[in-house]
């Protein structure tokens, strides 16, 4: 399957030309011309995205702050800055390189190449199978029944990754809220219940015949072995 790449930056004509040579490559591309575009677009889920910083309506790093919440996927800036300041907000952002223009083509497509070959090589030994075709992908932070995927809000996924990662130890609701909540996190451990039936609920719409979370009456939940 062909890598999907996402470049965001504000020069059409260095998104045509990256685009142009990308696809070359038999890379899926995607183009976002904004900072909102490319919130837009990084929903979608793409490999890798090339990211410029100097965007008009939002920079390259509010941009990769806010989805670093949701992408795990390398984040490589595109910029005329070449002040270590600037380098190191990228970094604090969420980003993986950076790669000063003008740049060279081969050196991008490298660069791009590497950190594919590293999340490959990352997600290949976070991928764990479980018992109803299920995989989950910790990297990815999905889960898979053969080739359906179901993606879960932040906190169903911690919750299922938290017991799945432990199958067959008992976590009572209020330890589940502390070490995904926070301890310090304002609200009722109340809330476990209702993440769990919904990532119950989910899972029942493509494994009815499946239970992975059990309920151990007056202890809490644990993943079943």
């Amino acid at each position: 399957m062909a890598a999907k790449i996402l470049i965001a930056d504000d020069e059409a004509d260095i998104v045509t030309m990256l685009a142009g040579f990308f696809s070359a490559q038999g890379y899926t591309v995607w183009r976002a011309s904004n900072g909102e575009e490319a919130l837009r677009l990084a929903e979608r889920r793409p490999d890798i995205i090339l990211l410029d910083i100097n965007m008009p309506d939002m920079n390259g790093f509010k941009v990769c702050e806010r989805i670093r919440n949701y992408v795990t996927c390398p984040i490589l800036f595109l910029t005329a800055r070449i002040e270590e300041a600037d380098k190191l907000r990228g970094f604090a952002a969420g980003g993986d390189d950076y790669i000063v223009k003008p740049f060279s083509l081969a050196e991008l497509a490298a660069r791009v190449r590497a950190h594919l070959r590293r999340e490959a090589r990352r997600g290949a030994a976070a991928q764990v199978k479980f018992a109803g075709d299920l995989t989950i992908d910790y990297a990815q932070r999905c889960l898979f029944f053969c080739e359906q995927r179901l993606n879960l809000p932040k906190k169903e996924f911690a919750i299922v990754e938290l017991l799945s990662q432990n199958p067959g130890q008992v976590f009572a609701r209020e330890h589940i809220y502390e070490r995904v909540w926070g301890w310090d996190s304002d609200g009722e451990s109340s809330v476990v219940a209702e993440h769990i039936r919904r990532i119950r609920s989910k899972i029942a719409a493509l494994r009815p015949e499946q239970t992975y979370i059990e309920t151990v009456w007056g202890c809490g939940y644990k993943w079943r072995k």
